[in-house]
């Protein structure tokens, strides 16, 4: 026996007519909730368009006034003189040559202590060291820089007597750099490599491999993408380090990768200049944002170059 819905639908007798398919529509609550997220994610765009507009339009006004090609091919770099030059490559090297240095400390160890935790330490000393490892990344870099002149400088004189005829030294600025990110890259790279499937380490295990070759000609192959990810990620950090550099690595603009060499780096040359008694709307005031504007442009590069690696690199499992 059949029932008709008042649709004109045929039903078995004593059954319910059936509900719409359609999505109910969302409630209020819903709509604010979705409301407020698309705000939190315009104002992000907006937070960094601003960004970019504070920089370009200062910068416009500087190159309206000094020749592009004197600012990125000279390495005459003395904007707070008369006369004043602005060659940029002077502390574009210093900013290269601390994070040249940093990377070589940095990178090694982290992943040297990266492969530690997630192929040989057992989970009790785990939960010691990845924790420690971490709360290591939330030093004041200024307390980094402090311990650098106190006490790193002395004890790298012992190695390098050359550093005691100079108070400060790129390679000193670079080694505690290379301290301060190293847990960057041994935390983000230890995620990587635990999340490569067991299944991996117990095929090569069948193989007869050793641990050591698992760890790395399994494993850190694996998770490059993680790796690289968390080498890009620290060398951005120590390119836009300020307290560290400002405190060991000196003022002296000079186009030397050297050890013992002091240098000035762009973000040490932008705190001295934007907190000294330099006149707003000047040019000399205007070269912080072309330097300014130059770093964002290195950063971003970098980034951009580590997603293409990254992508290229990838592996994935099922």
């Amino acid at each position: 026996m059949e029932a008709r819905d008042t649709i004109g639908v045929s039903r078995p007798f004593g059954t319910m007519p059936s509900r719409s398919l359609e999505a109910p529509s969302p409630r209020y609550g819903e709509k604010l909730i979705k409301a407020a997220l698309a705000a939190c994610a315009i104002i992000s765009v907006l937070t960094t368009t601003g960004i970019v507009v504070s920089l370009l339009l200062p910068t416009i006004s500087f190159f309206g006034e000094v020749n592009p090609a004197d600012f990125f091919l000279h390495s005459d770099w003395a904007p707070t003189f008369s006369p004043a030059t602005f060659g940029v490559l002077s502390i574009v090297v210093g900013t290269l040559s601390t994070t040249l240095w940093g990377m070589l400390f940095a990178v090694p160890i982290g992943l040297a202590i990266a492969i530690y935790l997630s192929e040989y330490a057992s989970p009790r000393a785990r939960k010691i060291i990845k924790p420690v490892i971490e709360v290591l990344a939330g030093i004041p870099t200024v307390a980094i820089g402090l311990f650098a002149i106190t006490a790193l400088k002395p004890f790298l004189e012992n190695f390098i007597p050359a550093l005691e005829s100079t108070p400060f030294a790129a390679g000193v600025a670079g080694v505690a750099i290379g301290l301060m990110i190293t847990p960057i890259i041994a935390s983000i790279s230890d995620d990587a490599m635990r999340s490569v499937p067991g299944g991996l380490r117990e095929a090569a295990y069948g193989l007869g491999s050793t641990r050591m070759k698992v760890a790395t000609r399994v494993v850190l192959p694996a998770a490059i993408s993680g790796v690289v990810a968390s080498i890009v990620l620290a060398g951005s950090r120590a390119i836009g380090e300020t307290m560290i550099v400002l405190l060991a690595a000196g003022s002296q603009a000079t186009d030397s990768f050297a050890f013992t060499s002091p240098v000035q780096t762009m973000t040490a040359f932008i705190a001295t200049t934007a907190t000294g008694d330099i006149a707003t709307g000047t040019i000399t005031y205007d070269t912080i944002f072309a330097v300014g504007s130059l770093l964002f442009l290195m950063t971003l590069v970098m980034n951009v170059l580590a997603i293409r690696l990254v992508r290229r690199f990838r592996e994935v499992y099922e």
